[in-house]
C-alpha cells in the first residue's frame, strides 16, 4: 500500500521538476532572444536602417507553422489564434509547434534534403528516402541533441570484417541511418565531403584533386579526412551492395598518387588510436567536441538560415577567410549559446522565434532595408517541395489514398526548391502544373474537392463567410477590404447559377498565388 500512497507525491514532484526545467529553458531562450535583438539593434543604428513593423498575427502564425511544422495552419488554428488576446500567445504557439508531432516530420524533411539530396535526383536512391526520414523522425521525437544525432549518424553500426556484410536496406520504411553511406556509394571521398560541408560548414571537395583555390585547405587534408571512412567498404557493386567495416584501415591512397594519407584531424592533430580504435567514432568525437572551432558555428548558422532564408555566413556551407560572417558577434553569440545548451536544437529555434527580428513583417517599408542581408524585415522564402505539398494537401483536403500518392510525388518533385530560399523562381513546369495539371483540375472542382464541397454545402453561409473560409484555408488570413470588394463586384455582376463556379475560381486563384507559394 505504501508505494501506491506515495506514487502521487512522486509523480507530482517529477512534474514540478519537469515544469521547472521547461520554465528555465524558456527563460533562457527569451534571454538569448533579447541578446540577439540587442546585437542587431546596434547594427541597424550604425547603418541607419529603418526596420519593418511587427507582423500581424495572421502573418506570424503562418510563418511559424511553416518554419516549425512544415505546413500552413488549419482554419480552426487560425481562428483560435486570432481570437486569443493573451499577450504571450506567440510564445505559446511556438511551444505548441515545437512539441507537435509535426515538428519531427518537418525536421526529418529538412535534414534528409541536406544529407541525402541524391534521393530527389536519383530514382534508385529515392528508395532510401522513407527509411532515412523515419530514422530522423525517431531521433527528433526522442529529443536527441544535435551533437548526439551527428555522432549516431557517423557511427551507425556496420558489421565488422569477418562477421558477414551489413545490408543497407532491410525494409524501405524501417529507420535506416545506413542510407547515408549507401547513397554516397560508401566512398571515403564522398562521405568526407558531405560530412565536412554539412557539419563543419567547409567545402573541402574542391581540394579533392588539388589544393583549394580559395581556402587554406590542401589536397592532403582532404584525403586525410577521407581516410576516416576508409574502413567502410562495399561488398559488391551499386548503392544497394552490403557493407563491412575493417577498423584497422585508417588510410587511403588518392587517385593517381603513390602515397597513402593517414586519418588526421583538420587541425593537424593525429588521433590517439589507443583510446578509440574506430576511425568513424574518433572523427565523430572530434567533430562534435565543445571546443571544435567549426561545429557549433556551422550548426547555429544552418538553423539561423532555416528561419531567415540565408545564413550569417552565406552560403551556409562555405566558411572561409574571404567569406566572413556578416555579423561575427551575432554568430559567436548563437554558437556559444547552442553549445552551452547541450546542442539543443529546439532551444535555439525557440530563441530565434522569440526575437523581434523573426516577428517583423515581410513588407518592404523603407529602401534602407535593401542595404543589409540581416533581417530588417522578414525575407520572403520559397517553400520546399514538402512544405508546398503538405500545405496544398491541407488546404484542399487531399488524401494520398485517392490516387495512391501520385499527387504527392508530382508536387514534391516539381516544386522542390531549386535555388536559395530567398531567390524564389517559378519554372515553366510549375506554372503549367498550377494552370492545368490534373491535381489543379481536382482542387478546383466544387463537387469533388473536400474544402470546396464544405464551403458550398454548409447551410446558411453568406458570400462573405464563404470567401472568409477560402482565404483562411489557403492563406491563413481574412481578405483585405479591397479584395473583398473586388470579389463582391464579380459575384454581383454574375448570374446566380454561376456562383458555385466563381467560388471554385476564387479558390484556385488563391492556391496559384505567389502568396501561397511563399513563406513570408
Amino acid at each position: 500500500m505504501l508505494r501506491w500512497l506515495t506514487l502521487p507525491f512522486v509523480v507530482g514532484c517529477t512534474l514540478l521538476v519537469v515544469n521547472s526545467a521547461r520554465g528555465d529553458e524558456r527563460a533562457s531562450a527569451a534571454q538569448l532572444a533579447a541578446r540577439i535583438d540587442a546585437l542587431l539593434e546596434q547594427h541597424w543604428q550604425t547603418e541607419g536602417i529603418q526596420l519593418a513593423p511587427r507582423a500581424d498575427d495572421a502573418e506570424f502564425l503562418r510563418r511559424a507553422y511553416l518554419d516549425l511544422n512544415g505546413r500552413i495552419p488549419r482554419v480552426s488554428e487560425v481562428r483560435e489564434f486570432l481570437s486569443n488576446d493573451a499577450p504571450v500567445k506567440r510564445a505559446q504557439v511556438v511551444e505548441q509547434l515545437l512539441d507537435s508531432p509535426r515538428f519531427a516530420v518537418h525536421f526529418a524533411n529538412v535534414w534528409r534534403a541536406e544529407l541525402l539530396p541524391e534521393t530527389m535526383a536519383d530514382r534508385g536512391a529515392g528508395v532510401f528516402r522513407v527509411g532515412f526520414e523515419a530514422w530522423l523522425q525517431d531521433r527528433a521525437r526522442a529529443g536527441v541533441a544535435y551533437d548526439a544525432l551527428v555522432r549516431e549518424l557517423l557511427t551507425a553500426p556496420i558489421a565488422q570484417d569477418g562477421q558477414g556484410a551489413e545490408p543497407v536496406l532491410r525494409d524501405p520504411v524501417r529507420p535506416n541511418p545506413l542510407a547515408f553511406y549507401a547513397v554516397k556509394d560508401a566512398k571515403p571521398e564522398n562521405l568526407a565531403a558531405a560530412v565536412t560541408r554539412t557539419f563543419l560548414g567547409l567545402r573541402m571537395e574542391c581540394a579533392q584533386c588539388h589544393d583549394h583555390p580559395f581556402a587554406a585547405w590542401s589536397q592532403d587534408q582532404f584525403w586525410q579526412q577521407a581516410a576516416f571512412f576508409a574502413s567502410v567498404q562495399r561488398q559488391g557493386a551499386g548503392m544497394f551492395a552490403p557493407l563491412v567495416e575493417t577498423v584497422a584501415v585508417r588510410h587511403v591512397t588518392p587517385p593517381e598518387k603513390d602515397v597513402a594519407q593517414a586519418a588526421t584531424f583538420l587541425v593537424g592533430d593525429e588521433p590517439d588510436w589507443s583510446r578509440e580504435p574506430s576511425p568513424r567514432a574518433m572523427l565523430a568525437a572530434w567533430i562534435t567536441a565543445r571546443d571544435n572551432p567549426y561545429f557549433a558555428r556551422a550548426g547555429a548558422n544552418r538553423i539561423w538560415a532555416q528561419f531567415f532564408g540565408r545564413g550569417i555566413v552565406e552560403p551556409v556551407d562555405d566558411f572561409r577567410d574571404d567569406n566572413p560572417p556578416i555579423h561575427p558577434k551575432l554568430l559567436e553569440e548563437l554558437a556559444q549559446a547552442f553549445a552551452a545548451s547541450g546542442f539543443d536544437i529546439r532551444y535555439l529555434m525557440r530563441a530565434i522565434c522569440l526575437t523581434d527580428a523573426y516577428q517583423r513583417s515581410s513588407v518592404r517599408t523603407d529602401a534602407s532595408q535593401d542595404r543589409t542581408a540581416l533581417p530588417a524585415r522578414m525575407p520572403l522564402k520559397s517553400l520546399t517541395g514538402e512544405q508546398f505539398f503538405d500545405s496544398i494537401a491541407l488546404a484542399t483536403g487531399y488524401r494520398d489514398q485517392q490516387d495512391k500518392g501520385a499527387a504527392r510525388r508530382l508536387l514534391q518533385t516539381r516544386f522542390a526548391r531549386g535555388a536559395a530560399a530567398v531567390d524564389p523562381e517559378t519554372s515553366v513546369q510549375q506554372a503549367l502544373t498550377l494552370l492545368n495539371g490534373s491535381f489543379t483540375d481536382w482542387a478546383a472542382n466544387i463537387d469533388e474537392c473536400p474544402t470546396l464541397v464544405a464551403i458550398d454545402s454548409t447551410p446558411g453561409l453568406t458570400l462573405d463567410e464563404q470567401i472568409d473560409g477560402l482565404y483562411l484555408a489557403v492563406l491563413g488570413r481574412l481578405p483585405a477590404p479591397t479584395e473583398r470588394a473586388k470579389i463582391a463586384t464579380v459575384f454581383d455582376a454574375s448570374p446566380e447559377e454561376d456562383r458555385r463556379l466563381l467560388l471554385a475560381d476564387v479558390f484556385w486563384a488563391l492556391l496559384a498565388s505567389a502568396e501561397f507559394r511563399m513563406n513570408h
